[in-house]
């Protein structure tokens, strides 16, 4: 059995391809989740992941996953409060219309220039139903894959981990809160917003001494674009995904200073964690999609996005399976330069 930890990224609905990954990997029996570490989609694949887990194993975890991603799909535009979805469905053909003839959409304009406590009293989080469909005594459980879910606090920018039995709705509901979209959500007198700003994912949490040296990352965002952004749309989506890997970058770039440390013989061995990381990501297709698909779910595109992260890890487990334990098989020196 090997014993690994997943880092899990977030990106809105682009995080059904870390459901497909996951997916893969649940069927493959010799691996063994200890930890896992999610931000945003990332989060809540991870505590449907645990959830389904304690509930019914694998296969648990399988059906808990499947079941989130189907409600996600449902939910239409994630910017749009409940009762004007049927208008999301109804304008969705003229929407593609519009966004191919002119350089934003009218929802990516209206993000813009409109907030989301501008709804007042009618506001509604279309992702909270999802989160509470999960069963957080499950979540929360002592056994299983240990879970970790990262939010940024407001007023101090810093990233706070929620850990056992901090993992509520809220918590959740606080790691995917995009502040363009969704108004903060208040945990304990604090206001916290998406999770991405300050770890995404953080890997921290996976360094403790008795979990394993294996963080397999499950990148949503790309992490190069050949093409330079031109239309607002495209150039908000990228300084987003910039933003979004920094606190990363600088993780990967702490992990690669004490392998050298420990490399020349300046650190001794085990004094610090000396993981081995991994990266499972398909950032072709990440480049293809349109920056408004995050935000604008549907049944086609969660299961392609689906089947990709599957094909991903099917990839990732022919190519390197056996450096699981082993070796990292992430170059860290050609990702950060």
């Amino acid at each position: 059995m090997t014993r690994l930890n997943l880092a899990l990224q977030g990106g809105g609905a682009h995080g059904a391809f870390t459901w497909g990954v996951l997916d893969r990997l649940l069927e493959d029996e010799t691996l063994d989740i200890a930890a896992l570490s999610g931000t945003s989609a990332g989060a809540l694949n991870a505590a449907a992941l645990k959830a389904g887990m304690i509930a019914g194993g694998r296969q648990g975890a399988k059906d808990s996953l499947a079941a989130l991603w189907m409600q996600v799909a449902n939910l239409g535009d994630f910017r749009m409060i409940r009762w004007m979805q049927p208008l999301w469905t109804a304008s969705r053909a003229w929407t593609d219309v519009v966004e191919a003839a002119f350089p934003v959409s009218p929802q990516g304009l209206a993000a813009q220039l409109w907030s989301p406590y501008g709804w007042g009293p009618f506001w509604e989080n279309p992702l909270e139903p999802v989160v509470r469909r999960l069963d957080f005594s499950q979540v929360c459980h002592g056994e299983g894959p240990r879970l970790y879910v990262g939010a940024t606090n407001v007023r101090t920018g810093r990233i706070r981990i929620f850990e056992g039995d901090d993992l509520t709705p809220d918590a959740l509901l606080a790691s995917a809160c995009l502040p363009t979209v969704f108004q903060a959500v208040t945990i304990e007198g604090d206001a916290y917003w998406d999770g991405g700003y300050s770890g995404n994912p953080a890997l921290f949490p996976l360094y403790a001494p008795d979990l394993p040296d294996d963080i397999v990352i499950v990148s949503i965002n790309p992490w190069l674009r050949d093409a330079v952004p031109m239309s607002p749309l495209d150039i908000q989506n990228r300084i987003n995904e910039i933003s979004f890997h920094a606190a990363l970058l600088g993780e990967l770039r702490a992990i690669k200073f004490v392998k050298r440390l420990i490399a020349e013989g300046r650190m001794e061995r085990g004094q610090m964690k000396d993981v081995l990381l991994h990266l499972i990501a398909d950032d072709g297709l990440m480049t293809e999609l349109s920056a408004g698909t995050k935000l604008s779910p549907d049944p086609g595109l969660v299961m392609r996005l689906h089947q990709a992260g599957r094909k991903a890890a099917e990839t990732f487990l022919a190519t390197h399976r056996a450096d699981l334990g082993e070796r990292a098989s992430l170059d860290l020196n050609r990702l950060l330069g």
